[in-house]
Order: structure tokens, then C-alpha cells, then sequence
């Protein structure tokens, strides 16, 4: 008991040293389809784990990863061991239209996650995963037609969501497992539009910038399950199903309008616009979490060979946010939120754990996912427009290294995603992840003679 206190401490130390680093750890993309809600994700595919699959996650369980998109799998640690998983990405993106080419590189923590047994039939789980990245900045110049000079209106946001989760799994008998996670949603999120005028001429014509802030701080919650099913003598089926409950939730936004010059690099305020005297610069917006249900079914071969496949509905993609119609300083969105789907397919040779050489026991996957109306853009001003879905696409190739001691695992993975058109805007991604799982029987109280 003494030991496992022990182990217990050092992970949780570990974990909260991570989470600080995690809220900065943004993705320094400049990433225009993230000024839109409260960001975008890579969810699963963040995960190297799941970006070797093309993203399929519902159906699956190991003993020494974490799967924490169906908190059902918990149930697979083994009752003595201690699952400790942690993962890194770097990725290089290039943005295009018909006109422009942008490359950039970057690359973070992923995550950070832990589980562990309370008894034989229940294990508990915890980690710290992105939930949302904003990073954008774009400038546009016009001809203002009164000073005949110009104006750049210069577009910017950063910040991000994390998601910090306490989950539990629970074995059913042999063949069936249930689970839920506890989502805390915690972050903060800056966005702006400056206006600034060529030569800076304050005499008739001041800079000026409307600034908000969203601070996010809210709780979500998972259910999950699992079904393992044995065909004959050689077969097993594996199917799993997800939910995130349908939730209303308040944000504390934080605005600012002012009036500017700037002289020598450096910025000086003029005035206040918003608030004026004596009002309040916070205020509550909504956000709004729908019921999203996802679904996985497996086939598997006497552990050496596993094909996936998932599906995921959900009304619209991510959470809804809408500010308060009092406060909208930056007009109405050119987002709609429409119904978005997820298909993904994937495929593992798990290797043989009893090969005589080490690269016959070496796992390799691969799968491919289409992801519909993971945004929703109005096709031009008017707001009747029919909105245009951004589809997504990609998948991914993995490789599973296991450690000559132990049960402990490290995962190697390449991603390839696209969304948007090259007439709007186009993002491409190539992604590597490496992630070490280490399962280790730490719970064993060993006897000798």
C-alpha cells in the first residue's frame, strides 16, 4: 500500500507540473478556421494512439494505452498494473488558396493520462487533453475614401480550451464493460479587430481596436460502453458506443473598445468607447453542448489482426457559442452550425508477442477517416445564404514498438489531414506523434523463500 501511495503522488505531481505548461503549449499555427466558436481541435487524432488508426477509438481497449474517448475501456488495466501515457506531436502545415502559399512548422505536448485498478472490477482513470486551439492573424488593406489613405484591418486571436478529466470503467461480468468521464473545461480565449491607418495622422483619424476575452470554465460529461462477443474459436467482435450528454453552459466574456495611436513601435491609448462610464465590461454569453453520440465495431483474429470501423453524429461540431446580442462587438459570424458526421476506418497487424525476433513482434496500423461539416461557412453577406459545409479528410499510418521489459509501449504515428477548398481556403497537415505508454505490475507484493 505504502508503494502504491508512493506511485500515485509522483504521477499526480507529474500531471499537475503538466497542466500550467499545457495551457500555453497552444499550437503556434496560424490557424484561420480557429476564430470561429471557441476554436478548433484534432480531436481523436491528437492522440498518436488514434492517429495511427485514422481516428478509431470507440471500440477499442488496451492494457497499456488509455483510451479516454470511451471511458468504458478503462475496464481493460489489469487489475496489478499502473498505466502511465503521455504523448507529443509535431506538425507541419501549409495554408493555400488560388492565390497564396503559407508553411509553418510546430509541435507540443499532446497529452497526459493515467490509469490504475481501485479493485478488480473497477479501474479509474485521469488525464489532460487539448480540447480547442485558437491561433489567427490575418491583415487586409483598404483605401479608406475620405483620407485617401490606407487602412489595414488587421484580424488576431490566441488562447485555447483544455480538458482536464476524471474517468471511471467498470467491469460487467466477462464480456462487458461500462464507464463515464468527468470533463473540466477550463481556458481562456482572445480575439481582436484593429483598424490602423497609414501615416498615423491623429489630428482627423485615430487607430482603433475591439478587443474580447472568453473565459471558459465548465463541466461535461461522457458515458460510455463496451461488448466483447467471441466468434468461434478464432474470432472475437468488439463494439463500443459513446455519448456526451446534451448540457447548457455559461461563459464570462470581457470586452474592450478603444481609440489608439502609435508612435515608435509602441501603442497609446486615446479613449474608451465600451464600456462607457459607469458600465460593466463583463457579461455572459452561452454556450451549448449537444447530444453527441458515437459507435465502433471491431473484428478481431486470436489477437494478431484487428479491423475498425466508427461513426459519430453529432448537430453541429464541437460546442455552440453565442455571445450576448447586447455586447457583439464584432457583428454577426459568417459560422453556422449544421449537422456534422464522422466516419473513419482502420485496420492493425498487432504483431506476435511470441516471435523469436524483435521486429516480428512490432504492431502496424493504418486507416483513413472523412469528417463532414466539421465547420459551416455562409457562402457570401447575406444572411439567408445556405451555409457551406468544410469537410475534412485524412488518415494515418502507425507503427507499436514494445519494450523488451515489461509490458510498456511506444507508439510512432504519421498523419496526413485536409480541410477546406483551395477557392476559400485550404489547410494541410502532416503530423507525427510519438507516445509512451509504460504498464508496469506495480501493485504486486512480491514473496520470497
Amino acid at each position: 500500500m505504502k508503494d502504491r501511495r508512493i506511485y500515485l503522488f509522483i504521477a499526480l505531481v507529474a500531471m499537475a507540473a503538466f497542466i500550467p505548461s499545457a495551457t500555453k503549449a497552444q499550437n503556434g499555427f496560424n490557424i484561420p478556421f480557429s476564430q470561429y466558436g471557441i476554436g478548433t481541435n484534432d480531436i481523436p487524432n491528437n492522440m498518436p494512439s488514434s492517429l495511427g488508426m485514422g481516428g478509431v477509438v470507440y471500440s477499442r481497449a488496451s492494457r497499456n494505452t488509455i483510451n479516454p474517448f470511451n471511458p468504458a475501456s478503462y475496464a481493460a488495466v489489469e487489475t496489478e498494473s499502473f498505466v502511465f501515457d503521455i504523448g507529443i506531436n509535431i506538425q507541419s502545415c501549409v495554408l493555400r488558396n488560388d492565390a497564396h502559399r503559407l508553411t509553418d512548422a510546430d509541435g507540443n505536448l499532446a497529452y497526459l493520462t493515467i490509469a490504475f485498478p481501485i479493485t478488480k472490477w473497477w479501474k479509474t482513470s485521469a488525464g489532460l487533453l487539448p480540447y480547442s486551439i485558437v491561433n489567427y492573424e490575418s491583415v487586409q488593406t483598404q483605401k479608406d475614401p475620405l483620407s485617401l489613405s490606407d487602412v489595414k484591418t488587421i484580424y488576431a486571436g490566441n488562447g485555447g480550451v483544455s480538458q482536464l478529466y476524471w474517468g471511471n470503467g467498470f467491469n460487467i461480468g466477462k464480456r462487458l464493460s461500462v464507464g463515464f468521464n468527468i470533463n473540466y473545461l477550463y481556458g481562456s480565449i482572445m480575439r481582436a479587430i484593429s483598424y490602423n491607418f497609414a501615416g498615423n495622422d491623429s489630428t482627423y483619424y485615430l487607430n482603433s481596436r475591439s478587443q474580447k476575452n472568453t473565459l471558459v470554465s465548465n463541466l461535461l460529461f461522457d458515458l460510455g460502453l463496451q461488448y466483447v462477443q467471441p466468434i468461434g474459436s478464432n474470432h472475437t467482435l468488439h463494439f463500443g458506443i459513446t455519448c456526451r450528454t446534451p448540457r447548457a453552459m455559461k461563459v464570462n466574456d470581457q470586452s474592450l473598445c478603444y481609440t489608439y495611436h502609435s508612435f515608435a513601435a509602441s501603442e497609446y491609448l486615446f479613449d474608451t468607447i465600451f464600456p462607457a462610464s459607469g458600465q460593466s465590461d463583463t457579461y455572459k454569453s452561452s454556450l451549448f453542448q449537444p447530444l453527441s453520440i458515437g459507435a465502433g465495431l471491431a473484428l478481431e483474429r486470436n489477437d494478431r489482426w484487428e479491423i475498425d470501423v466508427d461513426g459519430y453524429y453529432s448537430p453541429y461540431s464541437g460546442l455552440k457559442y453565442e455571445e450576448d446580442p447586447a455586447y457583439n462587438l464584432f457583428g454577426s459570424s459568417a459560422l453556422r452550425y449544421t449537422p456534422n458526421y464522422r466516419f473513419a476506418l482502420g485496420g492493425e497487424w498487432k504483431g506476435n508477442p511470441g516471435a523469436t525476433t524483435y521486429w516480428g513482434r512490432i504492431g502496424i496500423s493504418a486507416g483513413i477517416y472523412y469528417n463532414h461539416a466539421k465547420l459551416a461557412l455562409l457562402t457570401s453577406a447575406s444572411q439567408n445564404s445556405d451555409p457551406m459545409a468544410v469537410n475534412e479528410t485524412g488518415g494515418g499510418l502507425g507503427f507499436k514498438l514494445p519494450m523488451r521489459k515489461g509490458q510498456s509501449l511506444l507508439t510512432i504515428s504519421i498523419g496526413y489531414s485536409s480541410i477546406g477548398t483551395t477557392q476559400l481556403l485550404r489547410r494541410d497537415v502532416l503530423t507525427f506523434g510519438l507516445s509512451v505508454g509504460s504498464c508496469e505490475r506495480w501493485f504486486v507484493k512480491r514473496k520470497y523463500n
